[in-house]
């Protein structure tokens, strides 16, 4: 009698959690899909589609600058690393926030006052349109669909622990693997839908809600997992190193990037490689990323855009600063055992901490499964407002460069650009939904570290070069961009990633020829080569007075959209 009551008990716990969570989250859905709706009204124009009318404020822009940038891979990938894999994984917070200073040093307000709506805007300044706006179309769909297929994956990896799914057990008659797959489809037809029906403005206004919610949420799991360790932080990393079965090695470096080999130097320096080539990709991503860059055209001016990014240094800082309490705690009190039995790859353990911290603090099961669904909601809203910007830059790129640029010669009304846009976003969406199926097995954090190195080869040379060499021409801009998107890709095929270790994308297949999991350590410099190259071979000469007025411009802001 007693084990049945027990049972029962638990079962009606288990219920209690799934049913909180579906309500939590379908209200975030509908208030999100209400400022959608509410800001498509006010999307009359190109500009309000493409820039929100570049009427937000830099405290504004700061915050959906961090709503975009602190995404599934912040929240869940970093904290199951760390819960995981310890010292290691907190270099991903490092390089994270180290990366913003290169973006605000040399990309925000330069790009701010030379573009109009895309990255390509500024590479084509003084180049010939139509193969320079092609190559950069190209990379940045290759780029976003690379981070959609984070977020996807941290979705997938969320649904089954929200629903109270494991395997053997089945909610709706669906298996763990069928509520992943439907929640990727799910996630991907609201990505569509704002971007869409909203826009740079409803996608803009979601990534708010999504910053503060996200910010809240971590400080409260933060100082409650600090309460339970009374505020002692070396406490707290004692009990993780303990907790883990892997003693001072936890809280050391080595114990995933880096790893000495005994009796082989060849392994040993592969593996210090791989976490140099980490490093790059992560310091240097973020001025090449697409979906970051295009939010410094949402604000009204240059001013405007410094304050912007110095808003979102603070915030995005504030919040890597908290995944060292969210990972290490999620190491000490729910522990890894626990964490790898619902996901392998460590990505549940921010909200498996969460469920941990309720029923400590928070009135037993009832509180656990409370502060769980609260937490699910926040993840979610992460996961929705990073695929909405992502999915936005991709689609303008398409519209403006590709369409009206390319194929149309600037022929087009902006009623024609914004329709093929939201066409586009139909397509992106549809191509990150299918791929995202076959990535299940990955870290997200992981994943977006690729899309770090692939976007740190082929967009950042190009932008650098553009905005700082006189003499650099379009046989240049397009050597530095299909070169090093090129490098990136063909490196990662060829790698580990894909073929040849247990979490690979086929793991059944072994045509790994590339040692490294990360390629930014060859394929940025081969970025930057290719472009240096294909300018200095050239016979094209470089348009100085257009170079003249691009060098105004940016500097001064003078003539800026």
């Amino acid at each position: 009698m007693l084990t049945a009551a027990v049972s029962y008990a638990q079962e009606t716990t288990s219920n209690t959690a799934r049913n909180l969570t579906l309500v939590l989250f379908l209200l975030l859905v509908a208030a999100t899909l209400w400022l959608t709706i509410w800001a498509s009204r006010q999307t009359r124009t190109a500009t309000d589609f493409y820039a929100g009318g570049r009427s937000f404020s830099g405290f504004q822009n700061g915050m959906a600058i961090g709503g975009d940038y602190m995404s599934a891979a912040s929240f869940l990938g970093i904290a199951g690393i760390i819960a995981l894999y310890g010292y290691d994984g907190f270099l991903y917070s490092i390089g994270f926030l180290v990366a913003w200073l290169v973006a605000l040093l040399l990309v925000a307000e330069l790009l701010r006052n030379s573009g109009r709506y895309t990255m390509a805007d500024v590479l084509a300044f003084r180049m010939r349109q139509r193969p320079v706006r092609t190559a950069a179309s190209i990379s940045t769909i290759t780029v976003s669909i690379f981070y959609l297929l984070a977020q996807m994956v941290g979705a997938g990896s969320l649904v089954a622990l929200l629903l109270g799914i494991r395997e053997g057990s089945t909610f709706l008659g669906m298996t763990p693997d069928t509520a992943r797959l439907v929640t990727v489809v799910l996630v991907g037809a609201l990505m569509i839908t704002y971007v869409a029906v909203g826009g740079m403005r409803g996608t803009t206004y979601v990534q708010i809600v999504k910053a503060f919610l996200l910010m809240c949420g971590a400080i409260l799991m933060a100082l409650l997992v600090m309460w339970a360790f009374r505020f002692n932080l070396s406490s707290m990393l004692g009990e993780a190193a303990e907790a883990s079965g892997r003693g001072s090695a936890f809280i050391e470096p080595g114990l995933r990037y880096g790893v000495e080999v005994p009796g082989d130097s060849w392994q040993t320096f592969i593996n210090k490689m791989d976490l140099i080539s980490l490093g790059l990709a992560l310091v240097l991503g973020t001025a090449g990323l697409p979906h970051i860059l295009i939010r410094f055209y949402t604000v009204p001016n240059a001013k405007a855009a410094r304050r912007s990014v110095l808003w979102a240094i603070g915030i995005i800082g504030t919040f890597y600063l908290l995944t060292l309490a969210l990972g290490f705690g999620a190491a000490a009190l729910v522990g890894a055992e626990a964490i790898t039995a619902q996901d392998p790859t460590g990505n549940t353990a921010a909200p498996q901490l969460a469920e941990e911290l309720g029923r400590r603090y928070l009135g037993g099961e009832f509180g656990g499964a409370l502060l769980l669904a609260v937490i699910a909601a926040v993840a979610f809203a992460t996961i929705l407002a990073v695929v909405a910007g992502l999915t936005l830059a991709s689609s303008s790129s398409v519209a403006h460069d590709l369409y009206a640029n390319v194929l149309r010669h600037g022929r087009t009304t902006e009623r024609q650009e914004v329709v093929v846009a939201k066409g586009a976003a139909f397509v992106i969406g549809a191509i990150s939904i299918v791929l995202a199926i076959f990535a299940q097995n990955l870290n997200v954090a992981f994943l977006v570290a690729l899309a770090f190195a692939v976007a740190a080869s082929g967009n950042l040379p190009a932008i650098l070069y553009s905005l700082f060499w006189r003499r650099f021409n379009t046989t240049g801009a397009v050597s530095a961009i299909y070169g090093g998107l090129l490098s990136a890709v063909l490196l990662v095929t060829f790698s580990p990633v894909v073929s040849g270790a247990p979490n690979s994308l086929f793991p059944e297949v072994d045509f790994s020829w590339f040692p490294l999991s990360n390629p930014g350590i060859i394929s940025i410099p081969v970025g930057f080569l290719c472009g240096w190259l294909g300018t200095v071979l050239s016979r094209e000469p470089a348009d100085e007075t257009k170079y003249a007025e691009l060098e105004v411009r940016s500097l001064t802001g003078a003539g800026a959209h």
